[in-house]
């Protein structure tokens, strides 16, 4: 959408889905793009708030996530609180 001026992902662990927008966003978006992913403080194997939040042989862990987007470019922020700053460097 055209009134859109720059994208935040924020993401959790568990799943795929963050890995795929990474990919998506490396392929198709021209806007800046600033994520966060949630629970890297999270211990492999335990369930964290849902079913989709477990961590399972090294899949869906916030570290990968946090590669998949850095590796498309896009300015990962290590604690929410670093999301503004990010945002405000991108143009």
């Amino acid at each position: 959408d055209r009134a859109t001026k720059r994208i935040v992902l924020v993401g959790e662990i568990g799943g795929t889905a963050e890995e795929e927008a990474a990919d998506f966003v490396r392929r198709r978006v021209t806007k800046p793009v600033v994520a966060y992913v949630a629970g890297r403080s999270a211990p492999p194997g335990k369930r964290m708030g849902h079913a989709g939040a477990i961590i399972q042989a090294g899949k869906g862990t916030a570290e990968s996530k946090m590669k998949a987007f850095a590796d498309a470019g896009v300015p990962v922020a290590q604690y929410p609180s670093e999301v503004a700053t990010l945002l405000a460097s991108t143009s």
